[in-house]
This record gives structure tokens, C-alpha cells and sequence, in this order.
């Protein structure tokens, strides 16, 4: 029934991981712009094999931590502390966006022309098993998802969970991949520049809601 509890906070829990998922998807990194500089040539393909590579790196690692974490999940100090972590985080990432986006304009970077891999895929792996950031950000907001997430923790959950998720990585990959094909700067325009600012905000108010959550309600 559409009404249902248990489906209204499956869409809220979807909600949440689709807006904090674009705002670190949306951030420029060394895999955003190994994507965009492989994309000068390939184009819209290779955006779409960077993301096959990003996604055979975080695939896993959300297996493990979903169904590893749900061992400990019930313990009386994981939940207070993912919480506290993933707020924190939250903040982190919301307050360095916004920074970002009022940076001096920068040109894009070519991070996949100096190195001598040349596959996408490959490139997508390693570009995403290097970022320290993306790390940060599994072991402490994608943790808080997952505690999340064990309240009705299922096989069926996680993939509605990390399709939820990773969508938007292939959708940015491949359309910064296909611009920069044709020519387009994103980093440098306005309007991202703006959107970039706006999901620093949204950033924000959930690192502050998972804050208050966890230290008084």
C-alpha cells in the first residue's frame, strides 16, 4: 500500500542516499577528472567505463560493509557513533564544497594522460581505490547508511540501496565524458559552480540532522 510505513521510509531512505549521492558525485576529484580528460577522446563510452571501473571497486567494499556491518549493528554504541561520525562528515564534505565552488575558476586537469594505463576501466579502479575521500566517505556516511539501512536490512534492500546510489555516478560520468567530448568546461561554468553550492548546503543540513538526531532525540 503506498501509504505503508514501511514503504515511506524506504522512499525517505532512498531520498536521502540519491541527494547525499549527488553531492559527492557532482564533486570535481582525480577520477571526475581522469574521466573528463579520457573523455576529450572517447567520449560518452569512456564515461561509461570509468564508471564500470568505480563500480567494480566500491561494489564490493558496500557488500562488506552492509552485510559485515550488520553483525554489529545491534551493539548499544554503533548506531551513536556512526551518527556522530557520519555528521561530522557530512559537514566536512559540505563545507569543502561549498569552498570549491567559490575557488578561482580552474581549467580541467588531464590526471589520465600522465600515468601509462590507458584502459577506462582500469583507470576507474584505480582512480577510485585512491582517493582518500571516497574511503572517508564510505567508512563514515556510507557506514550511517548502512546502519540506516539494517532497519530493514534484506539482499533486495541493499540493491534498491546501491542502484539508489551508484545511477548517478554512471549518469555523471559518462554526461562529463560526453561535454568534454564536444568541448564543454563544467567545472569552469557558472551554473555548476552554483549547483556545487547548493548540494553543499544539503550536505550540510544532514550532517546537522544526523547531528541532532544522534545527541538528542
Amino acid at each position: 500500500m503506498i501509504g505503508s510505513p514501511k514503504l515511506l521510509d524506504a522512499l525517505g531512505f532512498v531520498s536521502t542516499v540519491v541527494l547525499v549521492t549527488a553531492s559527492g558525485a557532482l564533486a570535481p576529484g582525480p577520477l571526475f577528472f581522469a574521466t573528463v580528460s579520457h573523455g576529450t577522446r572517447s567520449g560518452a563510452k569512456g564515461g561509461l567505463f570509468f564508471s564500470l571501473g568505480h563500480m567494480l571497486f566500491e561494489l564490493p567494499l558496500a557488500v562488506v560493509l552492509a552485510f559485515g556491518f550488520s553483525t554489529v549493528v545491534d551493539q548499544p554504541i554503533v548506531r551513536p557513533l556512526t551518527g556522530l561520525l557520519g555528521g561530522v562528515m557530512l559537514l566536512f564534505f559540505g563545507i569543502l564544497q561549498i569552498r570549491e565552488s567559490l575557488a578561482p575558476k580552474r581549467g580541467d586537469q588531464t590526471m589520465s594522460s600522465r600515468i601509462l594505463v590507458k584502459n577506462p576501466v582500469i583507470l576507474g579502479i584505480i582512480f577510485t581505490g585512491l582517493n582518500p575521500y571516497f574511503i572517508m566517505w564510505w567508512l563514515t556516511i556510507g557506514i550511517k547508511l548502512m546502519s540506516d539501512l539494517s532497519v530493514f536490512l534484506s539482499l533486495v534492500s541493499f540493491l534498491l540501496m546501491y542502484v539508489s546510489h551508484v545511477w548517478m555516478d554512471y549518469g555523471w560520468l559518462t554526461l562529463s565524458a560526453y561535454l568534454a567530448r564536444r568541448g564543454t568546461s563544467l567545472v569552469s561554468s557558472k551554473g555548476y559552480r552554483i549547483l556545487m553550492a547548493v548540494f553543499g548546503v544539503v550536505l550540510i543540513c544532514f550532517g546537522l540532522n544526523y547531528l541532532i538526531t544522534t545527541l538528542f532525540i
